[in-house]
């Protein structure tokens, strides 16, 4: 029996994004992947191309079960919200590809050269494993991605990916939240900053 297809949206603490949240998993579990234009998504996303074609849409971003929007600001939400619903809605009822090809991301590639001036270090795993347990379910469920870049005195370097990107309230989940655990965690953590790319 077909299930129907259900999308929702949310909104963000980031005030130009909105998730729209599906009843179905559009992309293996741990798996997300961001694109900034048309161009970028070609021969990877058929979904995210599309959606770059309605003017006001300036980032995609998928994970799990969602996706995340960022919109111009010449636009509100009201006008356009429904509209991206019912576009994502009919797309994944019709069962065309969301995602043909994980693309090597830029920031994947910039977070792997910034990688390489940090030495392996002992705290990756348990820093990872914090991330993953602690952190990763709430971003996720602002419609964003947390990724790890490395440690170096003391010093932990993450990646804002989706609605985190750009969002007002980022840093305070950087400082307030994240940084808090970490260093409750393990005490050779001083803090957490964000990669600038």
């Amino acid at each position: 029996m077909n299930v129907p297809v259900t999308v929702y949206t949310e909104m963000t603490p980031n005030p130009t994004t909105m998730k729209f949240v599906a009843n179905k998993y559009l992309l293996i579990t741990g798996d997300s992947v961001e694109f900034s234009s048309q161009a970028e998504s070609k021969g990877f996303s058929p979904l995210a191309e599309e959606l770059f074609k309605f003017p006001f849409v300036q980032n995609v971003f998928m994970a799990a079960n969602f996706i995340t929007i960022t919109k111009t600001d010449n636009v509100p939400w009201d006008f356009i919200t429904m509209e991206l619903r019912e576009f994502i809605k009919s797309w994944i009822s019709e069962g065309k590809d969301v995602l043909i090809q994980m693309p090597v991301p830029k920031e994947k590639s910039e977070a792997t050269q910034a990688r390489k001036t940090f030495q392996v270090s002992d705290l990756d795993d348990p820093i990872r494993g914090l991330l993953d347990e602690y952190v990763r379910p709430a971003v996720e469920n602002d419609g964003g991605a947390i990724d790890y870049v490395g440690f170096e005195n003391g010093t932990v370097t993450l990646l804002l990916k989706g609605s985190c990107a750009g969002c007002p309230s980022s840093t305070a989940t950087l400082k307030g939240g994240i940084e808090n655990l970490l260093k409750q965690h393990l005490p050779e953590v001083k803090e957490v900053v964000a990669f600038n790319e």
